[in-house]
Order: structure tokens, then C-alpha cells, then sequence
């Protein structure tokens, strides 16, 4: 089940980046295929390998797991806007994004 979730997951996450399973495997420093490997459930990779994985799509991994965050890097570069607003200017915001969700 977890797998599942996990290799579902992985191919979100990289098709967010537009890069293909091949690259990806090729820049993280293994062989072409093993992204693909682990997307069709063929495997999963080692702890070592899953922190080149978050780093390579510049993701913690506990945003990796984060399956309702369907777009940590953008959340993480609006976080970082965020903080450099100061109180008015967040609370704003926080009015626009809560018509938004309405």
C-alpha cells in the first residue's frame, strides 16, 4: 500500500519539474532506469537514496509525504515571500486567501 503511494508520489512530484524519469535517475547519480524502477514499483530506493530524491526536487521529506501539498517547491517560495511582509501586509493576505477558499 505504502508503495504504491510512495511511487505515485515520486512521479507527481517530478513531472512538476518536467524532467524525465531517465534524467532524474541519471542527475542522482544511478542508472537510467532506476527512477522508473521505483515508479512502477519494482523497488524502492535506500534511505540515502530518497535524500538525494528530496534534494533533487528541492523538497524536505517530510513535504515528500505530504501527499495534500500538491506543490511544496511553490508553497515553500510563497512561505518565503511571506516572511518578509510585515503584520499588516500578512493579515492581507491572509483575507484574500481566505476568499480564495470560500
Amino acid at each position: 500500500m505504502y508503495e504504491e503511494k510512495f511511487s505515485i508520489r515520486l512521479a507527481q512530484l517530478r513531472n512538476r519539474l518536467g524532467v524525465s524519469a531517465r534524467d532524474m535517475s541519471l542527475s542522482i547519480g544511478q542508472n537510467p532506469g532506476y527512477i522508473n524502477n521505483i515508479e512502477s514499483g519494482k523497488s524502492l530506493p535506500s534511505m540515502s537514496a530518497f535524500f538525494f530524491i528530496c534534494e533533487y526536487l528541492h523538497i524536505t521529506p517530510s513535504e515528500f509525504f505530504d501527499d495534500e501539498n500538491k506543490n511544496p517547491e511553490k508553497l515553500n517560495a510563497l512561505i518565503g515571500y511571506l516572511k518578509q511582509l510585515d503584520e499588516k501586509q500578512v493579515e492581507n493576505i491572509a483575507e484574500i486567501v481566505k476568499g480564495l477558499t470560500k
